[in-house]
């Protein structure tokens, strides 16, 4: 009785088209990631803004500090039992604010790249890298559309 099997043929020929499938699914994989990574850290700054938003009210200004630690001082446990500190990527969120008066505020996520970019009040981006900005309540540069 003689065995049955594959060919080391066949074989390289399944391998070959597990790896085709494998590259053509491996960027979009990353691509949803990034955008799950994004859309948290909106959501996030949603939540962050409008604890931020609530303290202003009861105080006639926003919280003068300028950092998501010091602020958490602030907004714990009374406007929010715990406040976001980190954005989808893991990086911590910014918060700056006029330190004398406390009238306008700005938090932001440095996106995917974690660096710095120009924030321009009406931008909507589609690259990850670009930064997510809220200011007084409202976004100023957001994602938006397909992302590169």
């Amino acid at each position: 009785m003689r065995q049955r099997g594959f060919t080391l043929v066949e074989l390289l020929i399944v391998v070959a088209i597990i790896g085709m499938l494998a590259a053509i699914a491996v960027p979009y994989l990353f691509r949803a990631l990034n955008r799950a990574r994004q859309k948290r850290s909106m959501a996030d700054m949603r939540t962050l803004a409008g604890a931020v938003e609530q303290y202003g009210l009861d105080m006639t200004f926003y919280p003068k500090v300028s950092d998501v630690e010091s602020l958490a001082l602030n907004l714990e446990p009374t406007y929010l039992r715990k406040i976001p500190r980190n954005d989808g990527w893991n990086r911590p969120f910014l918060y700056q604010t006029d330190l004398n008066s406390g009238t306008d505020y700005t938090l932001a996520s440095l996106g995917m790249d974690g660096v710095r970019g120009s924030w321009v009040i009406g931008r909507r981006t589609t690259n990850y890298n670009d930064d997510i900005v809220i200011s007084d309540g409202q976004f100023v540069q957001w994602p938006e559309g397909m992302q590169k």
